[in-house]
């Protein structure tokens, strides 16, 4: 068995869902009122395929591992800025028109 980190020592990352009952709205609509949701207790996240609900103390850890995947995710979106491709040469000054002006091919 080769050495390295120890699994005993980092937390699992569960896959979480949105609760099918709920719809990952937290509550149900009732005859007169909204109502918690029984099925993930007003969290709106079971996990993926057991349907389990995870105690609140786990819940907060997961939906952090959640978001922080999130915001890794949009960091690096927003970092390639969206213009590949054509989009780019409309964009970009390329100095290829009269006297060294934007040139599109338009």
């Amino acid at each position: 068995m080769k050495k390295g980190l120890q699994d005993g020592f980092k937390r699992p990352r569960l896959d979480l869902v949105q609760c099918q009952i709920c719809k990952g709205r937290a509550v149900v609509s009732g005859v007169f009122y909204e109502l918690v949701c029984v099925d993930c207790n007003g969290s709106g996240w079971v996990v993926e395929g057991s349907g389990l609900v995870l105690p609140t103390e786990e819940l907060v850890t997961q939906l952090s591992f959640k978001l922080q995947a999130a915001e890794r995710e949009i960091r690096q979106l927003k970092s390639h800025s969206g213009t590949v491709g054509p989009e780019r040469y409309y964009n970009e000054p390329n100095r290829r028109g009269a006297g060294g002006s934007n040139f599109t091919g338009d």
